[in-house]
């Protein structure tokens, strides 16, 4: 569990759309084995420390004759921003994706001082 100091929490969230490779006929659409797709996001506004970031898929659009595998995740988060990462695998076929986040976490304050 990670526990807030201070007094504010600031929440941020988003919908990203991660890929569309079904009318250029990319590999997560007609391809096989790993594939991986990353797109980097920004906050509205710097947290003071790193955020806890929840990822969701919104839209996905997959091909019916395989079966459907994926990993969301978030990766790299730092104060300012972080990498929504969608992951498939074996035969898989997907054509587009659109993922939701939401970041939560503590944001500094005007009476905050910085001792150095």
């Amino acid at each position: 569990m990670k526990k807030l100091s201070g007094s504010r929490i600031g929440v941020d969230q988003g919908d990203e759309e991660v890929f569309s490779e079904f009318a250029t006929g990319g590999d997560m659409w007609t391809g096989e084995g790993s594939r991986e797709r990353r797109k980097r996001v920004r906050f509205s506004e710097a947290f003071r420390t790193p955020p806890m970031v929840h990822v969701g898929l919104s839209l996905w659009d997959v091909d019916q004759r395989a079966n459907v595998r994926a990993e969301l995740v978030a990766e790299k988060v730092c104060k300012e921003a972080f990498e929504l990462v969608f992951r498939t695998w074996a035969d898989t076929r997907i054509a587009r994706v659109r993922l939701s986040w939401m970041a939560i976490g503590e944001v500094s304050s005007e009476d905050d001082w910085d001792l150095y």
